[in-house]
């Protein structure tokens, strides 16, 4: 397909196409005359995918390039390839020195995170996320535990338990990969989104003060 079509099936503008070309994102088509060239599904399934993961995901080119190189590279196993979207996704690290609040908070969520008995990096950036949260909540006069967030944990575990087992190691390494990318990047956002709404909703019976419509009786009519 021209970079017109491919323009239009993806969705992307062709100036941004040609840019993502000059950084080395998406690869160059095939040459079919003096500045034109031939494009495939390939490049049309990598560029909705980059699309999903600036857009959904909010990566910056420089974490695109990461998470689509090791995507990319086929001795990298795809427990690690997990690990590089997470990094990606994750806070930036923080070379300064750290606060002892935040040293403390982070010593209570490796607490935490050992007697959930989760098999987690030492280097995850989640982990840091989860003592920001922590540390924030203490800076706001919250006296509490790692443990305060054992709930949340427990819904994690089973929704990831679940996300994982979708995953076909025997599947062709291009599609589990995408699917093991997209569903870290995609189904996260669509996970805040959905807690953001349920908050809304249960929000709205518990706590809206709007009087709510008297139920009429069954097979009755409004006097």
């Amino acid at each position: 397909m021209r970079i017109s079509e491919l323009s239009k099936e993806a969705g992307v503008s062709i100036p941004t196409i040609k840019f993502y070309l000059r950084e080395g994102v998406l690869a160059p088509g095939r040459p079919t005359a003096p500045n034109q060239a031939d494009y495939s599904e390939e490049h049309l399934r990598r560029l909705r995918l980059i699309r999903s993961l600036t857009e959904v995901g909010g990566l910056t080119l420089r974490q695109v390039r990461s998470v689509l190189e090791a995507m990319d590279d086929e001795r990298r196993p795809l427990h690690e390839l997990l690990g590089v979207a997470h990094h990606a996704l994750g806070p930036p690290p923080d070379d300064g020195p750290t606060p002892p609040e935040m040293a403390r908070a982070r010593a209570d969520v490796d607490r935490f995170l050992s007697d959930l008995g989760w098999r987690v990096s030492a280097e995850a950036p989640a982990r840091m996320a989860l003592a920001q949260a922590l540390g924030t909540l203490r800076r706001m006069g919250r006296d509490v535990e790692a443990s305060v967030f054992e709930p949340h944990a427990r819904v994690a575990d089973r929704l990831a338990a679940q996300e994982v087992g979708t995953l076909d190691p025997s599947a062709p390494r291009a599609e589990t990969v995408e699917a093991a990318v997209l569903g870290t990047v995609v189904f996260e956002a669509a996970l805040v989104a959905l807690r953001r709404l349920a908050q809304e909703h249960h929000s709205a019976i518990r706590l809206s003060r709007r009087p709510q419509p008297a139920p009429e009786a069954a097979g009755g009519s409004p006097s």
